[in-house]
């Protein structure tokens, strides 16, 4: 009991994206967080994890992209940011996982939680991106304590910035423990994929493969 008093006292706040099924390197900072504050009133950017996670098909890594209508504006709210549903991406998708990962472990085990993501339309990118995050948190019997920030700084005080992990592009390596996936006998192990990777081939052990993990930002 003292011990984990004190793992809990060790905690930090953090402030994060609210992404598209969140990477790996997402959850090992929320989970190792005392206190999650989403930004809520950042701008949206291309090529970022806001609107795209990457899973493992037949052929490696894959990009699924959330399609979303952009404003002649120069700066846009990521929270007042559109989906662009005329587009079937649902979807395809969906098809995409199931193509990927209907031969992983457990994914009959978490595809009722997830499949009805699919099946609602949403309007914002925001709200569909909260709707993931829960879905998943609910998949790991993972319970936080969640805040979301009023105003955009640049600097929050008592916080550890993990923003920077929103872009997709150019991202670092992390060093993360390899884990059996479908098709790692074709392509080997690839890093840092969608943590829907880690849930459907770990299962109920997902969550303590991130807790175990370490996250060193560059």
């Amino acid at each position: 009991m003292d011990s984990c008093l004190r793992r809990n006292d060790m905690k930090m706040n953090i402030i994060i994206h609210p992404t598209y099924f969140p990477s790996i390197a997402h959850f090992v900072a929320i989970v190792k967080a005392k206190e999650v504050m989403f930004e809520m009133d950042d701008n949206f950017a291309k090529q970022t994890y806001r609107n795209r996670t990457y899973i493992y098909g037949a052929n490696g890594k894959l990009a699924l992209n959330i399609p979303v209508i952009h404003t002649q504006k120069n700066r846009q709210k990521y929270r007042g940011v559109k989906i662009f549903n005329t587009e079937n991406w649902q979807s395809i998708h969906w098809k995409s996982l199931l193509t990927a990962y209907r031969t992983s472990p457990f994914f009959e085990y978490y595809e009722d939680e997830l499949a009805p993501l699919f099946q609602k339309q949403y309007d914002y990118i925001f709200d569909f991106n909260l709707n993931c995050f829960d879905a998943v948190c609910d998949c790991l019997q993972l319970e936080l304590n969640i805040s979301k920030s009023k105003i955009y700084k640049e600097t929050v005080e008592d916080y550890i910035d993990y923003r920077n992990l929103v872009k997709a592009k150019k991202e670092q390596y992390y060093n993360f423990k390899p884990y059996t996936q479908v098709f790692s006998d074709k392509h080997g192990f690839i890093p840092n994929l969608s943590v829907l990777d880690l849930l459907f081939n770990e299962g109920p052990n997902a969550l303590n493969y991130l807790e175990s993990q370490e996250l060193k930002l560059m």
